[in-house]
């Protein structure tokens, strides 16, 4: 764990501020879930929830057969990290933390492509850009994302759209239950 040197008080209702810059850096948002952790040592770790997070084997599954049916690769992301990708390097994409660009996309709250915006990298040093981007919503909130990822001058046809705009809903459904 890294030291910030930022002391905080718990009040009388056992709250504790979590500072600003913190925050910022980290990209938590107001009313945004945390987990809250106690480890052997008798530390409280907090970190960032990802409802999406619990259901990456489900998203695993589905980005595949998405993949091998498109012949692309297919990207999953929760709101600010990648959580499965098929057809594409793993290792590569994996746990990578999402540009600002990207995030912005998807706060859109609608279908990207090429067409639309120009190539779209997911995460800095991206290999492959995200060439079609669907938001994932649950209960009227952006949850994460869907990319189908290729070269930057890629177009999408018409069955790829309507296949990750089908796999947006479909996760987003899946959290809704």
């Amino acid at each position: 764990m890294k030291a910030t040197g930022i002391v905080r008080r718990i009040d009388d209702l056992g709250r504790v501020v979590i500072p600003k810059e913190i925050r910022r850096t980290l990209h938590i948002r107001v009313g945004e879930p945390l987990e809250i952790y106690v480890s052997g040592e008798g530390e409280v770790i907090f970190k960032k929830y990802s409802p999406l997070g619990e259901l990456s084997s489900f998203a695993s599954r589905y980005a595949e057969v998405l993949a091998r049916s498109i012949g692309r690769g297919v990207l999953v992301a929760d709101r600010d990290h990648v959580i499965a990708v098929s057809g594409a390097p793993r290792k590569e994409f994996l746990d990578q933390r999402l540009t600002a660009d990207y995030e912005r996309a998807v706060e859109a709250r609608r279908l990207l492509s090429t067409a639309d915006r120009g190539p779209l990298l997911p995460f800095a040093a991206s290999p492959l850009s995200a060439i079609l981007l669907a938001p994932i919503l649950a209960q009227g909130d952006v949850i994460g994302s869907v990319a189908l990822l290729g070269e930057a001058d890629e177009l999408p046809g018409e069955i790829e759209t309507k296949l990750l705009t089908v796999a947006a809903v479909v996760l987003g459904r899946q959290m809704e239950d």
